[in-house]
């Protein structure tokens, strides 16, 4: 084993206080449930609660993730943006899917969402930018307003003694099944 293994696998891991959770106390629509933990995680002084990773993939299947932030959640999808020539962009005009993770250590929660991705109206892109100073280098219709549409989406808290808590929601036509 080499140092660096030596010294990651010495690292402690799971560090955090996770809130009380219970299950019979779970709202039907993922998207309640979002809005709890997200709001939470601010309240126990997580740094950029808004922040995520993003996984795309281009049309040869190779996988690619950046962090940015969460623009919005509503019932089109969750928003993010950024100019249509990225990478990003690239890889959502050849395969239209995504998946978004995100991890706020210091309550021990995790959200991972996948689905479908479609752009946003061009003047909801237009109106995302306008005002911000990035607005003023980007040409019209470079910035990109996308909506990542949820099939799935999987609340995790961990525990350290290993028996972490998992809620899957999985679309089903209009409404969302939950397996715990």
């Amino acid at each position: 084993m080499n140092e660096l293994t030596r010294w990651l696998r010495d690292q402690p891991s799971l560090i955090g206080t996770p809130p009380p959770l219970d299950a019979a106390e779970l709202p039907a629509d993922p998207h309640e449930l979002f809005d709890t933990w997200i709001r939470h995680a601010s309240l126990a002084g997580v740094a950029e609660p808004r922040a995520t990773t993003l996984a795309t993939a281009d049309a040869g299947g190779r996988p690619d993730a950046r962090t940015l932030i969460l623009k919005g959640v509503d019932t089109d999808g969750w928003q993010f943006a950024g100019p249509r020539s990225s990478a990003k962009g690239a890889q959502l005009a050849e395969n239209p899917a995504a998946a978004l993770n995100f991890w706020w250590q210091p309550v021990m929660q995790a959200v991972r969402v996948r689905g479908t991705v479609n752009e946003a109206a061009p003047e909801e892109s237009a109106s995302d930018i306008s005002g911000s100073p990035a607005g003023a280098l980007i040409e019209p219709g470079e910035w990109v307003l996308w909506r990542l549409i949820p099939e799935r989406i999987e609340f995790w808290q961990g525990s350290p003694d290993r028996r972490h808590i998992r809620i899957v929601y999985t679309r089903r036509g209009d409404s969302w099944t939950r397996e715990s």
